[in-house]
C-alpha cells in the first residue's frame, strides 16, 4: 500500500541518485498521481477540493498541465494564476507538485524559448528552494524535425541553469521527442546536470512492448525515467479502456519502482478521462470513469483492482 508514508513531509527535497529518485534520508521514492488537463479548459478539477480527493484514493503527487499552445499561457498569461493556485493547493495537502510546460502544437522548445525562460525565472523564484515543486519543462517535443541534438537538448541546456539559479537542487523533468517516447536517446547522449529525469509518456492503447524496451534500455544506461503522464486510452484519448495493456504497463512501472501521473483528472468527454462528463468540483466515487476507478484503483495498492 502507499500509506501515510509517502508524502512531502516523509520524503522532503527529491535526489536523483543514479536511474533512481530517492527521498531526503536516502531511501527510494516512488511518486504516484494524477495530471490535470489542460488548465485554460479544466481549472476546477485542480482545486484543493479536487486535488484532496486523489490524495485520499494514495497519490502523493499532482501534476498541473499548463498549456503553451491551444488558448494556454502564450496567448492567455493569466492561466499562470491558476497553475499557481494548483501548485499551492497540492503542497498544502502535502503532496508533491509538478509544474509541467505543456508545449504540444508549438512542437519544438525552442520556438518560445524566451518565454519558457521567463516563466521558469518568475515560477523557480516563486517557490525557491520548495523542496515540494518538480518542473517538467518540455512536456511532449514532436515533429520530423525536432531531434534530441538539435532542439530539445540545447532547449533544455538554456531552461536548466534558469531554475537552477532560484532552486539549485530541485527535480527538473525533460521531455524528448517523438511525444516523449525517445528516452532511449536521451540516455545515450545525457545533459550534463544533477537531479534530472527523462520523462516516458505512453498510452495502453497504442503503446506496448516495443516502448517498454526502450525505458529499459534508457534504464540500463544508468538513466533516471518518470512517467509524467500515461492514459488507460488510445493515444488519441479515445478507444475504451485498455485494462490487460494497463495491467501490463502497470506491473512494469511497479517491477522498476517508476513514478507516474495519469492523463487525465477531468470531465472530457474521451475515454483517458477519469471522470464522467458533468462531474463536479467535489466529485466522488460514483462520477469516476472505467479509467478513473482502473487508476485510482491502483494508486492505493501496487496490486490488480479498481476503485469501489
Amino acid at each position: 500500500m502507499y500509506g501515510s508514508r509517502n508524502g512531502l513531509s516523509y520524503h522532503g527535497a527529491l535526489k536523483v541518485s543514479g536511474a533512481r529518485l530517492t527521498g531526503r534520508t536516502g531511501e527510494k521514492a516512488v511518486l504516484r498521481g494524477m495530471s490535470s488537463h489542460g488548465m485554460q479548459w479544466y481549472p476546477r478539477f485542480a482545486s484543493v477540493e479536487s486535488i484532496r480527493r486523489t490524495k485520499e484514493a494514495g497519490a502523493n503527487v499532482f501534476r498541473i498541465a499548463m498549456y503553451t499552445g491551444e488558448g494556454g499561457y502564450l496567448s492567455n498569461p493569466s492561466v499562470k494564476r491558476d497553475v499557481i493556485n494548483a501548485a499551492d493547493a497540492a503542497l498544502s495537502l502535502d503532496m508533491y507538485a509538478i509544474i509541467d510546460w505543456h508545449i504540444l502544437s508549438d512542437n519544438d522548445p525552442l520556438a518560445n524559448v524566451e518565454s519558457a525562460e521567463a516563466f521558469f525565472e518568475e515560477i523557480s523564484l516563486l517557490y525557491a528552494n520548495n523542496p515540494g515543486i518538480i518542473y517538467e519543462i518540455c512536456n511532449e517535443p514532436n515533429g520530423a524535425e525536432v531531434t534530441w541534438a538539435k532542439s530539445v537538448k540545447p532547449y533544455a541546456e538554456r531552461i536548466i541553469p534558469v531554475i537552477r539559479k532560484n532552486s539549485p537542487e530541485a527535480v527538473i523533468l525533460v521531455g524528448n521527442p517523438t511525444w516523449s517516447q525517445d528516452v532511449d536517446i536521451c540516455a545515450a547522449d545525457p545533459l550534463g546536470f544533477e537531479n534530472i529525469m527523462y520523462t516516458l509518456h505512453f498510452y495502453a492503447g497504442t503503446h506496448g512492448a516495443e516502448l517498454r524496451g526502450k525505458c529499459e534500455k534508457a534504464l540500463d544506461a544508468g538513466a533516471a525515467v518518470f512517467v509524467s503522464e500515461w492514459g488507460t486510452s488510445a493515444a488519441d484519448g479515445s478507444g475504451g479502456t485498455f485494462l490487460k495493456q494497463s495491467d501490463e504497463w502497470m506491473d512494469f512501472l511497479d517491477r522498476h519502482d517508476l513514478s507516474w501521473c495519469n492523463w487525465s483528472l477531468c470531465d472530457k468527454n474521451e475515454s483517458s478521462a477519469a471522470l464522467l462528463p458533468g462531474a463536479p468540483e467535489n466529485w466522488t466515487r460514483e462520477h469516476l470513469s472505467g479509467s478513473g476507478r482502473y487508476v485510482l484503483g491502483r494508486l492505493g495498492a501496487k496490486s490488480q483492482g479498481t476503485y469501489d
